[in-house]
């Protein structure tokens, strides 16, 4: 496949001679943690700066996954670049790719991902760890930008599969929060309704044990474009609930 370039960073990229495959495959960077490994190869990622914008680089060699259309396998960051594009597509919020290429080389299947990082943004988990001091327009508010995401993502008819709160970032703005995605992955087409719709929200619930009723139904009202006390949200708060005890049961 043709490399992609981000047509807004191609020009920055250029000037630093880091606008082709080999080039970012080189760059010597220091990892921001362990490299996966498994699949039969190694996957990480490292952080660069250029002219004051930071990017996340990711590097990966044979680790592949394999489906039915790609039994052969392909690199996982394959995946994720399509989901991306996907994204951006049906207008849902999420991280935006910059480059990504791919090559067999040496004996190996290689892919780099490069996406811009979000320095304005914080993560919904990092939020959660705080959220008793965090004032309750702000908890309302970053709830009903969760919900509205979650509405958006679903209405487009896709299941993000970790919708998780170190997935979803967060950023004020005048008039209220903005929330988006990242780690796409596992995403996947909405094919069962309701089922896969509360299959998605409600690991997020389980992962914000934070969060009490009157969270979870403004959450749900943005989520649902329904006022909090109505028999809608009522019914999707139990069977969430119900979902939730039965997990953490097993």
């Amino acid at each position: 496949m043709t490399d992609y370039v981000a047509s807004d960073d191609r020009a920055l990229l250029k000037r630093h001679g880091l606008d082709d495959f080999e080039a970012l495959w080189a760059l010597q960077l220091d990892a921001v943690d362990e490299p996966n490994t498994g699949r039969g190869g190694w996957s990480s990622v490292f952080r660069l700066e250029l002219e004051g914008k930071g990017y996340y680089l990711k590097r990966q060699s044979d680790y592949l996954t394999r489906t039915l259309h790609r039994p052969f396998g392909e690199p996982t960051f394959a995946r994720e670049f399509r989901n991306i594009v996907r994204y951006q597509k049906l207008h849902i919020p999420a991280l935006q790719a910059v480059f990504y290429g791919e090559r067999k080389q040496a004996g190996q299947h290689r892919a780099v991902l490069m996406t811009r990082a979000l320095d304005d943004w914080s993560d919904l988990d990092s939020q959660l760890a705080q959220w008793a001091q965090v004032g309750a327009a702000a908890r309302d508010g970053m709830l009903i930008a969760c919900g509205q995401l979650a509405r958006t993502l679903h209405a487009a008819g896709q299941v993000h599969g970790c919708f998780y709160p170190k997935h979803i970032f967060l950023r004020q703005r005048r008039e209220g929060w903005d929330a988006q995605l990242i780690d796409l992955e596992k995403t996947r087409p909405l094919l069962f309704g309701m089922r896969d719709r509360l299959r998605d929200l409600e690991p997020l619930l389980r992962r914000a044990p934070v969060w009490g009723e009157h969270d979870v139904r403004t959450l749900l009202a943005a989520y649902l474009a329904q006022p909090a006390g109505s028999t809608l949200v009522d019914t999707w708060l139990q069977r969430l609930m119900q979902r939730r005890h039965h997990k953490e049961a097993r």
